[in-house]
């Protein structure tokens, strides 16, 4: 079927509109603020035949686009060989098994396939990260945890809704297995209901257009979007491109994790090797291996971000199966920081290759932390049990033609931090300050934009406070000589004394009471071509912003600042030194 560009395009904008209403929906309906506020989650429509992307909705997290689409085919295959009951009209089923193509436990999926004329036409699903899932600590993130049932409840592909309701039975054993469990439901309700608005807006495309049109539409965007891909890849020149990126710990083994990565770009496609990264190792920063492949797209998503999300960008990118190492787990490897904080440093890597192909496409190293700060206690006040999940911005990379972003979201989605307000009505803590980290952004010709520094206390009743994030060793890399951003920083203020984790970004079940205090310094982005070249008067107006001191400014960037601004002879005398 030939199909006129007018028809195309708007079929496209439907099925995009489709999955943005969808993300509308569950952010909306959700109780969690980590749904509702920080937008932790995704929706996304995929194939009936192999669960490839078909569209996936704006405002969701980058990191879904690959995982979801592995999830969804690891149903199909499931039930196509019986280990899954098949599916009947209304049904949903839920998945968190990281090792079928998910991430870690606390990022929840449900697919629900979409019937036309007696057969599956589409699968619709989505991924929300609920704040509790079970397991050893208050939030999942288990920072010493060595195996995966550590982290929390692991759910196979099981049917939650058949024909449209809810089972009481598997509903009451997920309830039995994680904490505030009578908050789930509000989730849970909301997830189901944007698969079904998903499902409502699909049917208006589908009647409106009939299905071969639109099935011949999502074949040719899938098509064009490879085309694309190739085409952005063919301009760039062949050869190879090597880098390395860094773990702080596993959180068990206080020695960093190296990824290392080779790419080959030869014609129209990239070959991504990471031969030679650390094993697999005891703590829970092993990544799956639909979150490695999901990192890489999401890496090139944002070296070419006008390609269409669709299963076929990712044709030309070549990923080998790094076996052997941490970034292909295997069971019963845990992986709570596989998808939060793994993912990012995989991203990092591909940008430091890429920045030798492409500098004028690519950024200097972002932040590339989640900052994931779980909390769980009781509230006296209130006469209930919480848990608090905190995520946090960070500072971008600067590139070719302008600074990075400060206080931007992490690498892997647009997820946001829950506003102070909505966090302290929630939860029994005051935020004692919440500010942009000044002088974090690493130094080069366009610097590295600004991390966050906030510091939380506890008001009332007893606490258990965990930390997986990263970056608390090594900053985030600069490009073309440019310096590194600053590196992760988490104190914890007890009885008035200070406590740095061990594994400086890692920690679990810290104790607290009334009146103590965790203070977050998140990293800044990485430097982009050499200090020594920009120019005087942005670092002037930085400093008239406060981002940086006049001794910082000499010593960062060779600009020497006078009463009457900058002291061009001082500069020079500096710079040429």
């Amino acid at each position: 079927m030939t199909l006129d560009a007018i028809t195309l395009s708007v079929i496209q904008a439907a099925l995009q509109q489709t999955c943005d209403e969808m993300d509308l929906t569950f952010s909306r309906a959700a109780f969690s603020p980590v749904i509702a506020e920080a937008n932790d989650r995704s929706d996304g429509i995929y194939s009936a035949v192999d669960g490839a992307l078909i569209a996936q909705g704006s405002q969701g997290l980058p990191v879904f686009v690959g995982v979801m689409q592995h999830s969804t085919k690891t149903i199909i295959e499931m039930i196509a060989d019986g280990r899954v009951l098949p599916p009947e009209p209304g049904d949903i089923y839920v998945v968190n098994d990281p090792y079928l193509g998910g991430t870690h436990l606390m990022d929840v999926r449900f697919a629900m396939p979409v019937w036309r004329a007696g057969k599956i036409f589409c699968w619709l699903s989505n991924t929300g990260h609920w704040p509790d899932i079970g397991g050893a600590v208050p939030g999942g993130f288990s920072a010493s945890a060595t195996a995966v049932e550590q982290e929390g409840l692991r759910l196979p592909p099981v049917k939650l809704f058949k024909k449209g309701v809810m089972d009481p039975e598997i509903y009451a054993i997920i309830c039995s297995n994680i904490r505030v469990a009578d908050q789930r439901i509000g989730d849970i309700r909301a997830q189901a209901a944007a698969l079904h608005v998903g499902q409502d807006k699909l049917f208006q495309i589908l009647d409106r257009y009939g299905d071969e049109t639109v099935s011949a539409a999502i074949a040719e965007l899938r098509r064009r979007a490879a085309e694309q891909m190739r085409a952005h890849i063919a301009a760039l020149p062949d050869g190879i491109y090597r880098s390395k990126a860094f773990v702080d710990s596993d959180g068990v083994v206080d020695a960093p994790l190296t990824i290392a990565l080779s790419v080959e770009k030869a014609g129209d496609a990239l070959t991504f090797d990471f031969a030679g990264s650390s094993a697999p190792c005891a703590g829970p920063m092993n990544s799956v291996l639909a979150t490695t492949l999901s990192s890489v797209y999401l890496a090139m998503r944002h070296i070419f971000p006008d390609v269409p999300i669709s299963a076929g960008a990712f044709e030309p990118l070549i990923v080998i199966r790094p076996e052997g190492t941490f970034l292909d787990a295997r069971y019963p490897r845990p992986v709570s920081g596989c998808a939060a904080e793994v993912s990012q440093r995989i991203a990092e890597a591909v940008f430091a290759a890429m920045v030798q192909a492409a500098p004028d496409k690519v950024t200097a190293a972002p932040a590339g932390s989640s900052g994931n700060f779980a909390l769980g206690g009781n509230d006296p006040t209130r006469g209930r049990d919480y848990v608090m999940y905190q995520i946090s911005g960070g500072g971008y990379g600067g590139n070719s033609s302008h600074d990075g972003l400060s206080n931007g979201c992490s690498t892997i989605g647009i997820s946001k931090s829950p506003p102070v307000e909505i966090m302290e009505q929630a939860y029994p803590v005051l935020y004692r300050h919440y500010a942009l980290r000044e002088g974090s952004g690493g130094a080069g010709k366009q610097r590295g934009g600004f991390g966050l520094a906030y510091e939380i206390e506890l008001l009332r009743g007893a606490a258990r406070a965990s930390f997986v994030m990263d970056h608390g060793r090594t900053g985030p890399q600069g490009a073309l000589g440019g310096r590194d951003g600053m590196v992760n920083s988490v104190t914890v203020f007890r009885d008035g004394a200070a406590h740095v984790p061990p594994h400086l970004s890692k920690e679990q079940d810290i104790p607290l009471k009334s009146g103590d205090r965790v203070s977050v310094g998140t990293p800044g982005g990485g430097g982009y071509g050499d200090p020594m070249e920009r120019d005087p008067e942005l670092v002037l107006r930085d400093i008239g912003l406060g981002y940086y001191t006049r001794e910082q400014a000499a010593d960062m960037f060779g600009v020497v600042i006078g009463n009457d601004g900058v002291d061009a002879e001082a500069t020079a005398h500096l710079r040429r030194r």
